[in-house]
């Protein structure tokens, strides 16, 4: 559970909790359970201790404490015997001081407990090398009445210490002698500006005393330069898993309902309480929950409550369930509740979002994920919304692979790679998937349906045939389905649409599943309500959670431990390389090229690799390439494929283009405790329009890839202000830029959804290439892969149509039609055509908007973002203050 959000509710604003950490306190012979938050403000650090409920997700669930300060009267030692850490290394404990007080923690192994200790020790580091004046802790006074009994930790340890104290006992503190009553708080708030028990030199042979040592394993644990024997620990238990592990059924309720914009007409119950017994689990996913404008732009609506409540009214009604993740995009939320009794063996929980609307990146389609461990099974939950109408299959096949590239989870452990959705024991993919029913007409669907005929009518779904022919998902099973299509009918109703339209009814509602130890239960869709022009459906899952055996994992562990301590010194590393050169050929914009290098483990001895920086370089690469994984872990005998991925974008294309760059790298790669291997990596990248600035294209009679690089270096050079000799006149607007709007304006002022609807990865490949090499005369692909392309277009431009020097003036005098018309006459002649031909296209586009559905909130929205970009982040009143200055000039009669 990630029980930092709890604890950021807690704070204020200016004040952020970067990681939290359950753990256990001592207290003579017993032990309490606390909360840990390390909490950060104006580069200030504390430790903020929090009681807690069982599983803290609220605010409400956990109560201030004590704060400790991280000043020079901090320190943290562990303290663990040699003997615990030897046997089992399983737990570890530790003791933290602030002046003359200490708590001795117990933290639970692992990587986020490891995490947790390397913040402290970083924050803690950093202090006792600052030279400059000593923090004063001054936010912390706001919470001490918040706290419950003032210090009530270090009060509780300061009465055990002076009964035990010895003034001989070497390495420890004392705790103060006597104690102040009434008032009095807790040394834990003193003033940071009193008298310190140690000098700065005192704190720095403290550091360097608590050093690494041989014996010192579980501190060598937490620390990440000692990662490899972790590595070989978690391999080695995962290879083993079965022996400690046995499965335990639990159920899950999965539900999808396409609620079509609409608010909460009726109970829920009918769906979320149709099963006979309380599930464990509820995983309830919406689309579509609101269609306004403001909730397509700026991600927020009022009917995430409104929904949120609904359900929380509807779930079962003979069990109790805590809420723990909503994860939200626009319109496509998930919720995820699991009954209290298993709140506690939850944890590692994780959300993220993915848009594949236009330009890949609107959130009006896409996805929603939640990822968590239960017991010792990692479960992915993801919601989706997918490309809409009844031809557009391939689209849907295209975001539902880009969901499964693009969606990633990070670990807690910051030395481990993301997780992808496919790296998970069990996969839940529920959502409106719109894949629709092909090659039949209404009235043989509809009569299909009166006959329940639904397996004759399955044969001719989308989803079915796309899965058949493993376009997408592979390895995923789907239950039989038996009830009748959800979609579309009338809103209110059980009646088909009745519309113009009259759509031909589908099954784009649906509920997937992937991996071992899965029974569905049921699956079906609800009829009785009728909110939306969509029917609700739900599915119950019995599944096989790995439990822990707690006696068998500690035989396994130490077993482990024991061998691992055997060989750890025997052998250096080392790894055969499948090659050290890759070539990669006529790399494009935006187009993918990748290479496997594969790397076995030819040594005596497990290995950890990782590509390094080489000196001077921020990265271990060049930004257009990556390795994936970058860094890992290999069992003796074993190997692992690395892909070698070249992908020239935006912010990499513009020094490509003008030759300043080339396709040219050295990776190194390093093993620990071994030697290093260098890695050629080389290439030639084909000049694009995509990535060149106006100015630049300007310049260009020709095709940019009919041009030698002499001459896009000579271009590059007088765009960038240089002296440069040219004998021809340039072109009024760049001629890739007048093909794309040409052809849209002859094809697509009447499209309905131009501009909002995306278009497809291949087509807009070869709209690159026809663009690029003037080849063939005319734009392939859809009038909606031309929009989008358009859109890349401007985007890739590495100095937007509004100059960035321009973008302040355009802020301040956004409100004023005549002042923004003034700017826009000052600026660079070829941006300055750029933007008016533009703007009278997209006038244009708006006379036909009651057939292409625009409108001047939408084209401002979508434009201004791309010609009124921001040098730096943009935050949204900017992005308001832009569109306000673009309406000025969609208004009919502008100039």
């Amino acid at each position: 559970m990630d029980q930092s959000v709890a604890i950021q509710e807690t704070l204020e604003r200016d004040e952020n909790c970067i990681i939290a950490v359950q753990c256990d306190v001592f207290f003579d012979n017993t032990t309490e359970s606390r909360l840990l938050g390390l909490v950060e403000s104006t580069k200030e650090h504390a430790i903020f201790i929090y009681t807690h409920r069982r599983m803290a997700i609220t605010a409400d669930d956990v109560s201030l404490e004590d704060i400790i300060p991280i000043s020079l009267d901090f320190a943290v030692v562990e303290v663990s015997s040699s003997e615990e850490l030897a046997v089992v290394g399983a737990d570890t404990k530790m003791k933290v001081s602030y002046q003359e007080e200490e708590l001795e923690l117990r933290l639970p192994f692992g990587s986020h407990s490891r995490l947790f200790l390397s913040e402290v020790n970083r924050v803690w580091s950093d202090v006792c090398k600052t030279t400059t004046q000593a923090p004063k802790f001054e936010w912390i006074s706001k919470y001490h009445k918040a706290t419950r009994g003032l210090g009530t930790t270090v009060n509780k340890l300061n009465q055990h210490q002076k009964k035990e104290k010895s003034s001989d006992k070497k390495g420890t503190i004392e705790g103060e002698k006597g104690s102040n009553s009434g008032t009095h708080k807790s040394k834990a708030y003193s003033s940071p500006e009193s008298q310190s028990i140690f000098s700065r030199e005192d704190r720095n042979d403290l550091v360097r005393s608590s050093s690494h040592t041989p014996s010192n394993k579980a501190q060598i644990l937490a620390m990440p330069q000692f990662g490899l024997r972790d590595n070989l620990i978690r391999c080695e238990l995962l290879k083993n898993e079965d022996l400690y592990t046995y499965p335990e059924d639990f159920s899950f309720f999965l539900g999808t309902y396409n609620v079509n914009g609409q608010t909460p007409k009726e109970s829920l119950s009918p769906w979320l309480s149709c099963t006979l017994n309380p599930p464990d689990m509820y995983c309830i996913g919406f689309q579509e929950l609101d269609l306004s404008k403001e909730a397509f732009f700026f991600n927020d609506t009022p009917k995430e409550l409104e929904w949120t409540k609904a359900v929380s009214q509807a779930l079962h009604p003979d069990a109790k369930y805590a809420l723990v993740k909503l994860v939200r995009l626009v319109g496509i939320m998930l919720i995820f509740y699991v009954k209290k009794e298993h709140a506690e063996f939850i944890s590692d929980v994780e959300a993220e979002t993915v848009g594949t609307g236009i330009m890949g990146r609107m959130g009006n389609k896409g996805a929603v994920a939640v990822r968590f461990r239960f017991h010792n099974s990692d479960i992915c939950v993801v919601n989706s919304h997918l490309a809409a109408h009844i031809e557009e299959y391939e689209r849907r096949n295209q975001d539902y692979k880009e969901i499964c590239s693009r969606l990633q989870f990070r670990q807690l452990d910051p030395s481990q790679p993301p997780l992808t959705i496919m790296k998970h024991d069990v996969i839940l993919w529920i959502g409106d998937l719109n894949y629709r029913i092909s090659e039949l007409d209404v009235s043989n669907v509809k009569e299909l349906i009166g006959k329940k005929d639904f397996e004759t009518l399955h044969s001719y779904d989308q989803l079915k045939r796309q899965i058949d022919e493993e376009a997408v998902f592979v390895g995923f099973a789907e239950g039989d389905i038996d009830f009748q299509p959800t979609y579309k009918y009338d809103t209110g109703s059980d009646k088909w649409d009745t519309s113009e339209k009259c759509r031909v009814p589908a099954w784009c509602d649906r509920i997937l599943w992937r991996g071992k130890n899965i029974v569905q239960q049921h699956y079906q869709s609800h009829m009785a309500l009728k909110t939306s022009d969509h029917k609700p459906v739900s599915s119950l899952l019995v599944i096989g959670i790995k439990k822990v055996n707690a006696e068998a994992y500690k035989k396994t562990f130490e077993e482990i431990v024991r061998n691992i301590d055997k060989m750890e010194n025997e052998c250096i590393p080392s790894v055969t390389l499948s090659k050290r050169e890759f070539h990669f050929k006529d790399v494009k914009y935006m187009q993918h090229h990748a290479e496997t290098l594969s790397l076995v483990n030819d040594g005596q001895v497990p290995c950890q690799f990782e590509f390094i920086q080489k000196p001077n370089e921020p990265t271990y690469c060049k930004p257009w390439l990556t390795a994936n994984p970058s860094k890992g872990f290999i069992a003796k005998g074993g190997s692992v494929d690395i892909e070698l991925e070249v992908f020239v974008n935006r912010s990499t294309a513009p020094e490509l283009n003008s030759g300043k760059e080339q396709i040219e790298d050295i990776l190194v790669l390093h093993l620990e405790r071994g030697k290093d291997y260098f890695i050629s990596v080389i290439g030639n990248y084909l000049p694009s329009c995509y990535g060149s600035s106006i100015h630049s294209l300007c310049q260009l009679r020709e095709p940019i890839q009919d041009m030698s690089q002499e001459t896009l270096r000579e271009v590059a050079k007088m765009s960038g202000g240089e002296n440069a000799v040219n004998t021809e006149k340039p072109l009024d607007i760049p001629k890739e830029l007048w093909m794309m709007v040409d052809h849209l304006f002859r094809n697509a002022l009447k499209q309905e959804d131009i501009f909002q609807q995306p278009g497809l990865r291949s087509e807009f490949a070869e709209i690159r290439d026809c663009l690029d090499t003037g080849i063939p005369d005319s734009l392939p692909g859809s009038n909606h892969s031309v929009a989008e392309a358009l859109l890349l277009f401007l985007d890739a431009l590495p100095e937007p149509v509004v100059p960035y020097s321009f973008y302040q003036q355009c802020l301040e005098i956004c409100s004023n039609a005549s002042q923004c018309e003034k700017v826009i006459s000052m600026l660079p002649q070829c941006h300055k055509n750029v933007f008016n031909y533009l703007a009278a296209f997209l006038r244009e586009l708006l006379k036909n908007s009651a057939s292409n559905r625009l409108d001047v909130n939408i084209l401002a929205t979508i434009f201004a973002s791309l010609l009124l970009r921001s040098p730096t982040k943009q935050d949204l009143a900017e992005k308001r203050k832009t569109q306000e200055f673009f309406q000025h000039f969609l208004a009919q009669g502008s100039s």
